[in-house]
């Protein structure tokens, strides 16, 4: 069975839902039959791909929503917390915000070599903790040789049209689906979760999903019993 998740790697949502996933999975007793594959999806496509200076997150969102760096910060306060209880650590004053789109090229080489998870965690850790440019191609370098791929590929897959057409193919299946908001999981085409949601519910669509993809409905047995 298949789990599809678009997401988006500026998404902090996105990194907790992969925490809340995870565990969940871990604690499937079904797990081995689930194959997992992340789709791209940008929140904000209309961010330039150069900045003639870089922008932490909480300048970016000050400045897209006409607030004070005070307010901005406030805002991301919770996010922090809520992202502590999963165990992830986030700095919003280093995150640097770029244009997401080479790194969705990234993952979908990765995902290619069946390292699409290794891609996503990578990213998202260098983005929400330790501050990388998602946008410079030797940061891109430097993570995916990490993971098991090469220079050369690396770079090639980021200036080939045959890898951009699989993220704008992502995309515009997202829009034919009516996903507005990431993270966004789809179980076997029959159910979707979004959101960030608890363990328990991605435990209940797991369990559902699996169930009736083996076509395990209500039974009778011969001895009378329904279940």
């Amino acid at each position: 069975m298949k789990v599809e998740i678009w997401s988006d790697i500026m998404c902090p949502f996105c990194y907790i839902g992969k925490r809340n996933f995870e565990a969940a999975l871990s604690n499937f007793p079904g797990k081995d039959e689930i194959e997992v594959e992340w789709k791209s999806f940008q929140l904000d496509p209309t961010i330039p791909k150069t900045f003639d200076k870089k922008m932490s997150a909480v300048e970016y969102l000050a400045q897209k929503k006409g607030m004070s760096l005070e307010q901005t910060q406030e805002l991301h306060l919770n996010v922090v917390e809520t992202a502590k209880k999963v165990g992830l650590h986030y700095d919003f004053d280093k995150a640097v915000v770029a244009n997401s789109f080479d790194a969705h090229k990234f993952i979908q080489l990765a995902k290619s070599k069946g390292l699409g998870d290794q891609a996503e965690e990578s990213l998202f850790k260098a983005y929400f903790t330790d501050g990388k440019d998602m946008s410079n191609q030797s940061v891109l370098v430097s993570l995916g040789i990490e993971i098991g791929m090469t220079e050369n590929e690396i770079i090639a897959a980021l200036q080939s049209d045959e890898f951009s057409q699989k993220v704008n193919s992502d995309l515009k299946e997202a829009s034919e689906i009516g996903v507005t908001g990431v993270p966004f999981f789809v179980f076997d085409r029959k159910y979707a979760v979004s959101g960030a949601q608890p363990m328990e519910t991605f435990l209940n669509a797991l369990s559902q999903s699996l169930s009736e993809s083996k076509g395990e409905g209500a039974t009778c047995t011969p001895g009378g019993g329904c279940c």
